[in-house]
């Protein structure tokens, strides 16, 4: 597959419209050239139903928008990933709407389980639409691991709420003292050590979880408990990414040998903790700031990420409506991601070091 050149890429946003929305576009370049490829990721719809066949209109047009521009990518890509709360409060009526903007795409896709889609029902009826909630793939060379990072204890799950529907709107709230940490589980912590088990600790490792999987800001729940433990298994391989959506903003860590990035959301943009009158008065230490979003613009602050691997380490490009335009990716050099706008000019690594 032949490599698309950034500007070459951003002609094909104008052509679908100015692309305003989080498509990111991924190119895996670890092998021979004959065996790259690119896959487009798309996350936090939050479909809402209003009542009969009423939803909330924004965020369905952010959805419909980012399909209709993944269709429109070339090169195409090998496939697909939504990454998670597809719905906002995990009703049949919000999956199955979102489920069928989805259908759109005409390439083979992934999904990955967000809170919203969770904790009305557990799962049950994402299972019936989209499958398994965590499972792995190979694809040219490269192990592929989509985790349900958003499970939490079974007292909180089970025994605290009278109904289902009060349990889904207490997880669903975003600064909300009843809410509960995240955690990828003991069980699902053990299938990722036996399915880890089997691929060489060369092969490279994509991660694709809803929350973070590591410690962020937990008043907001950009928080996974087991995150430690979760790394620990992840720490044995030489090149591993973790991809997440969730927070809605631009957000980007080394831990170890581990890369992470999030993607944006097509629904809107989470402000940062210190904008927060009920947060802490600072900033999770790995967060960069950017331009607040603009209340007046239903689509500030929300972007979409044109990602490259070619060196087996995430280079995103944001592009954000009325906001500077982002570029974060790993340098070599200090061995973690950076932001080339905001960070350490004297060792800032040029565009074409990883295009």
């Amino acid at each position: 597959m032949s490599q698309m050149g950034r500007r070459d890429f951003l002609k094909l946003g104008a052509l679908a419209g100015i692309a305003t929305l989080p498509l990111s576009m991924v190119r895996i370049a670890f092998g021979k050239p004959e065996d790259d490829f690119t896959f487009a990721y798309i996350s936090d719809s939050h479909i809402q139903h209003i009542k009969g066949n009423q939803f909330v209109r924004n965020w369905d047009m952010g959805l419909k928008r980012a399909v209709a521009e993944t269709n429109l990518l070339v090169p195409k890509p090998d496939f697909v990933v939504f990454g998670g709360d597809l719905a906002q409060m995990g009703t049949k009526e919000e999956l199955d709407h979102g489920a069928e903007l989805l259908s759109a795409l005409k390439y083979k896709t992934y999904h990955v389980m967000g809170e919203h889609d969770y904790y009305l029902d557990l799962g049950k009826y994402w299972e019936k639409l989209f499958g398994p909630q965590w499972y792995s793939f190979d694809h040219k060379g490269v192990h592929f691991v989509v985790l349900n990072s958003i499970l939490t204890t079974d007292e909180w799950t089970f025994k605290r709420w009278p109904t289902a529907e009060q349990r889904m709107a207490e997880m669903a709230g975003l600064d909300n003292p009843n809410g509960s940490p995240f955690m990828v589980g003991e069980a699902q912590r053990k299938w990722l050590k036996e399915d880890l088990a089997k691929v060489a600790k060369t092969t490279p490792i994509v991660v694709f979880s809803h929350s973070p999987i590591q410690k962020i800001f937990k008043n907001w729940n950009f928080w996974t408990d087991d995150a430690e433990q979760v790394q620990a298994l992840l720490k044995p391989f030489q090149k591993v990414s973790v991809v997440y959506g969730h927070v809605h903003q631009i957000q980007y860590n080394q831990i170890g040998n581990i890369s992470f990035n999030s993607v944006m959301a097509t629904a809107w943009p989470w402000p940062y903790p210190q904008s927060y009158v009920l947060a802490d008065s600072h900033l999770p230490v790995l967060t960069v700031p950017m331009n607040r979003a603009d209340p007046f613009f239903e689509r500030d602050a929300t972007g979409w990420q044109y990602i490259n691997t070619r060196t087996g380490r995430l280079a995103l490009n944001y592009e954000l409506p009325n906001n500077t335009k982002r570029q974060v990716a790993f340098n070599a050099k200090t061995g973690k991601p950076q932001d080339m706008a905001y960070q350490d000019k004297k060792n800032r690594i040029l565009p074409q070091d990883h295009y």
